[in-house]
């Protein structure tokens, strides 16, 4: 079996602390282990912040949302795949490549839930790929997970045109998608990277200092949610990587305790 250390530091990640998903004591003072340095010297951006994509929908196109929730709720998961892998229920299935659907383990204890494929998911047909999945994998090697042992899942299943924040409206027609994928999954904990998947997932507009750093309950969700930064901002800001590790052991001590 390959030397955890030795695949982190290949990563790039020499000081990442890796932790068994158990019996976890939380110490204020323990180093970040977030240690990979952003390519991108341009001044960090929150996904929140970007300019939203203007929507321009007709009354004939809303009609292609979803009209029967009740029915996405008893969908299985290859149903569930099949209708949103040809969902047309807003504009973005008219500039996506691809749906980026979600992977990983079906009845995981730890969901993550980020914002949106970027342009590399968007190519790549897979999502949280390139740098940013680098990032997030060794994330979760320092809790103690495979990628494979979580089930990873956007709030939004297309990628959006130049990089913008998906609208209200898009988020609000893929949701039903994501609820049912959460409610399959019955997980442990989720935790939503980032402020967008936060906001959606939470009804809350409140700032990431003020979500992050709690456990979250929320009426049709049937697991606690925990907020932390999206490793894309990470990649930005590696002076904020020390909070988000703080997170990740409290994520680390709710599913030990659960």
């Amino acid at each position: 079996m390959p030397d955890k250390n030795a695949y982190l530091k290949a990563m790039g990640i020499d000081v990442w602390l890796e932790r068994e998903p158990a019996n976890i004591e939380i110490s204020n003072h323990e180093q970040s282990p977030l240690s990979v340095e952003s390519k991108n010297d341009s001044r960090p951006v929150e996904l929140n912040s970007l300019e939203p994509v203007p929507a321009d929908i007709s009354a004939a196109d809303k009609t292609a949302i979803p009209e029967d929730k009740n029915n996405i709720t008893r969908l299985d998961w290859s149903e569930l795949q099949s209708m949103v892998s040809t969902c047309t229920a807003c504009e973005l299935s008219e500039v996506r490549q691809q749906v980026i659907f979600g992977e990983g383990n079906r009845t995981a204890s730890l969901m993550i839930i980020g914002d949106m494929p970027t342009e590399e998911d968007d190519k790549q047909g897979a999502i949280f790929s390139g740098e940013i999945g680098a990032l997030l994998t060794a994330m979760l090697k320092a809790m103690g997970y495979q990628r494979s042992d979580v089930y990873i899942a956007n709030t939004v299943k297309c990628c959006t045109a130049q990089k913008q924040e998906p609208t209200e409206e898009q988020a609000e027609r893929c949701e039903p998608y994501l609820l049912r994928q959460i409610s399959l999954i019955q997980p442990k904990l989720i935790l939503a990277f980032g402020s967008f998947a936060a906001h959606r997932l939470l009804k809350s507009k409140s700032s990431m200092s003020r979500l992050r750093g709690q456990l979250h309950y929320v009426e049709g969700i049937n697991a606690p949610v925990l907020v932390s930064y999206h490793p894309a901002y990470l990649l930005q800001a590696p002076n904020v990587k020390r909070k988000a590790w703080e997170d990740l052991q409290i994520a680390m001590k709710e599913l030990a305790s659960s």
